[in-house]
């Protein structure tokens, strides 16, 4: 006869699991935030009220480091991201010789321009230059802004501008190196100094910022697996005392790398994670993926620990317009579609003589069961009708279904199959009832190759 603990710790497992099961149906998961590509070492940046996260890339055939080029994304609520595609690569780097390395990065702005430092392994630190966060960014040195004799230990740079406008660059793995940056931001002044307080648990990554007086300096911390500690000091230049892990090392984490924010008044850590290919297989890659969360600091300027990402993610800050183009490739989660680049001809011309019009990111490899799911979308009183432009191939529809990936459906698009040369068109349905602010999933369903995404959006009432 079954034992009554046995039986206790039976009925707790089957719960457990199909709690999991009824949490993936309808997809409350907000990590990682990014599924469409493997994202790692982030580097936010805020600049008129938006984030503009720049990631490192793993590529999805990805055994160890594979690292061409740098992606962006952009987000006004901190649920819904953008994906722009790569800003940089190493490809810009005319005196870099190796065709992988393109590690973690970070752009700062200032006086109207953006400033991306670009390490690449083995070859040291690069910097490009933008008149805006989109790019494009190109090298204005024509050779690497940091030239030591640790060469393979200049990685994972940071910059900082103080408040009297010095700014400084950060960087290292195993030691902590800094220089001060002239104004002009592509030189330095004065010697490389390594750093004597390197903070207790030092693993690489630093990422410095200033608030309420204190100068702050997270990092990679341990390895392995690696965390996210940080420390805290009076001076710019140090001394750096530890203070405790922002993000603890745990079973759960390997490498690490953090991007610390202020947005709309709350506080943010990124890092990174293998949440998104544990998914997949149990077998070990390079392919990370992006997470974030809210921090909370205490009285005394210390952050508040936390076990590891939380898996609804951060409460959204306001909502989305659905009323306004929307691309498709906008969401806060999404299940076996990819992006890629749709590049537009001048048509009824020669293929050798038309011009590019111009490049649209768009959604792509759908298939039957594959969704999207934008978060908090603003209905107000009300729309009437849906649109959405895109290509076809065999055909198939879009279902809108709110509150869940099987929730009520609010508007159904038919796809018919191509027969005019795969011709973008838009295509639009009517709406039913729908009011006030719902999460929306974008369920894509039909056999084999169904259509590629453009842009979709409502109409009014």
């Amino acid at each position: 006869m079954m034992s009554k603990k046995i039986y206790v710790t039976i009925i707790f497992l089957v719960t457990l699991a199909m709690s999991y099961y009824a949490g993936a149906q309808n997809i409350v998961q907000q990590r990682p935030i990014i599924q469409t590509k493997y994202t790692a070492d982030p580097a936010p940046l805020v600049y008129n009220d938006t984030v503009f996260l720049y990631v490192s890339h793993d590529e999805d055939d990805a055994e160890s480091f594979k690292m061409l080029d740098w992606l962006l994304y952009t987000s006004t609520d901190m649920v819904n991201w953008t994906e722009h595609g790569a800003v940089a690569s190493l490809k810009d780097f005319s005196w870099a010789p190796q065709d992988n390395g393109a590690w973690a990065i970070q752009c700062i702005e200032r006086d109207g321009k953006f400033y991306m430092y670009c390490p690449m392994h083995g070859s040291g630190i690069g910097v490009l230059v933008a008149d805006n966060p989109y790019g494009p960014f190109k090298d204005p040195l024509g050779k690497r802004l940091i030239d030591t004799d640790h060469i393979w230990n200049d990685i994972d740079p940071t910059p900082f501008i103080d408040d009297d406008g010095q700014a400084y660059l950060y960087w290292g793995n195993p030691d902590v190196y800094y220089v001060k940056l002239n104004e002009d931001m592509i030189s330095t002044s004065g010697e490389v100094v390594k750093e004597p307080t390197k903070p207790d648990n030092y693993q690489e990554g630093p990422w410095v910022w200033k608030r309420d007086g204190y100068y702050y300096m997270a990092y990679a911390s341990t390895c392995c697996p690696e965390g996210i500690g940080y420390a805290m000091s009076n001076s710019p230049t140090g001394p750096w005392e530890y203070k405790g892990m922002i993000v603890d090392a745990s079973d759960l984490t390997r490498g690490n790398h953090p991007g610390i924010i202020e947005y709309k008044g709350r506080s943010f850590c990124f890092g990174h994670s293998y949440d998104l290919l544990k998914r997949s297989t149990s077998t070990f890659y390079e392919r990370r993926s992006v997470d974030m969360d809210e921090i909370f600091y205490n009285e005394g300027g210390t952050i508040k620990n936390r076990h590891y990402w939380s898996v609804e993610g951060p409460v959204q800050i306001g909502t989305l317009n659905p009323f306004q183009r929307v691309e498709a490739e906008t969401m806060a989660w999404s299940e076996g579609v990819k992006t890629t680049v749709f590049t537009e001809w001048e048509r009824n011309i020669p293929w050798n003589k038309g011009k590019k019009v111009a490049d649209h990111r768009i959604l792509s490899s759908i298939h039957n069961g594959d969704f999207v799911k934008v978060q908090g979308v603003n209905f107000e009183q009300g729309a009437s009708a849906f649109e959405a432009r895109l290509a076809a191939y065999n055909g198939g529809k879009i279902e809108i279904h709110t509150g869940a990936i099987d929730g009520p459906i609010v508007a159904t698009v038919e796809v018919p199959a191509k027969n005019d040369g795969g011709q973008w068109k838009t295509l639009s349905a009517p709406v039913e009832n729908v009011k006030g602010t719902h999460d929306i999933y974008l369920v894509f369903k039909g056999e084999r190759d169904l259509f590629e995404l453009d842009w979709w959006r409502f109409l009014k009432n």
